[in-house]
């Protein structure tokens, strides 16, 4: 009598994105002078399958685009993005079948610039010296030249990137620590992690303190975040949800990555490790708490940048 084979059924890749850990800091909090009633819990977005917390909200901006017909097929994925966004929507591209355009400013990282390029993404390269912003104006009008031939994302001023945080960061947060956060830290670049989970932590508990971190300067070196008084300000950013602001020094964000790595094997990019020097600072002020901050990424992508060298 021969024998039959069963296959498990698989899921798709896209199905892995979200559901990542939340991970206790011990050594280096201790070190630094926060209590033993104080717990920092960081979620380590770098479990993705693209590598980064921007997974979530490429997915969730795609999906509603294919649903409400704007990214149609034929048409191409375009948006500005300084690498982590871009990847997302390059992997999801590659594995969903349709063509992905990238404005990124030219001075993007070389790791960043492989993987865009590995998953068959177009780049178009904007001014170095205008960031993110000359990345965003440039695909702007690239938009409206060729508005058949392009779904022009805009992750910037578009909701679904904090809708995909309220549904899914935000209540994950909730399940993991039991609804017993107290404080939320998390970088700002979009803001769409920080709109979009502090909104469902705060429907869940509006004594939730959320503390948003951005850079203390206009040139930094905290790719991915945003110095807002001198950035063109993300349509979707709500600063009235923000009860309070931290601003990190770029050259004491490398120094708390190299740390993470030597002293809780957390290797992380230089925006996971401002959110977590924040993170300290409010932790020191508690007598008791439950810190929960995001680390965006890993530090595969910079090995190449200064923060290594």
């Amino acid at each position: 009598m021969g024998s039959r084979a069963h296959c498990i059924k698989g899921e798709q890749l896209t199905e892995r994105i979200g559901r990542t850990p939340l991970l206790r800091l011990a050594r280096v909090p201790a070190q630094l002078g926060v209590g033993t009633e104080v717990q920092i819990l960081a979620k380590a977005e770098w479990f993705n399958p693209g590598g980064s917390v921007k997974d979530r909200a490429a997915l969730r901006i795609v999906e509603d685009a294919r649903r409400d017909g704007r990214l149609r097929p034929g048409m191409t994925l375009l948006d500005a993005t300084s690498g982590n966004t871009g990847i997302a929507y390059a992997m999801i591209g590659a594995a969903w079948g349709f063509p992905v355009t990238l404005v990124v400013p030219a001075s993007i990282g070389e790791e960043r610039r492989r993987i865009l390029l590995a998953y068959g993404a177009n780049l178009i390269f904007s001014d170095p010296y205008e960031g993110t912003d000359g990345a965003i104006r440039l695909a702007r009008e690239l938009a409206a030249r060729e508005p058949d031939r392009y779904f022009y994302a805009d992750q910037y001023s578009n909701p679904s990137n904090w809708l995909a945080h309220y549904d899914t960061t935000g209540v994950e947060i909730l399940e993991q620590t039991g609804g017993e956060v107290t404080h939320l830290v998390a970088g700002l670049g979009t803001t769409g992690t920080m709109m979009g989970t502090g909104r469902r932590l705060k429907d869940a508990n509006p004594d939730v303190v959320l503390i948003g971190v951005q850079p203390d300067d206009a040139f930094h070196g905290l790719e991915g975040l945003k110095h807002l008084p001198t950035a063109m300000l993300p349509a979707i950013y709500d600063p009235s949800l923000v009860d309070r602001m931290e601003l990190v020094n770029t050259d004491e964000a490398f120094a708390m990555a190299r740390q993470l790595a030597r002293e809780e094997g957390l290797f992380v990019g230089p925006s996971a490790a401002a959110a977590i020097v924040a993170a300290i600072r409010v932790a020191r002020e508690l007598s008791s708490g439950c810190v929960v901050t995001i680390l965006p990424d890993g530090g595969v992508k910079y090995l190449s940048t200064q923060l290594w060298q």
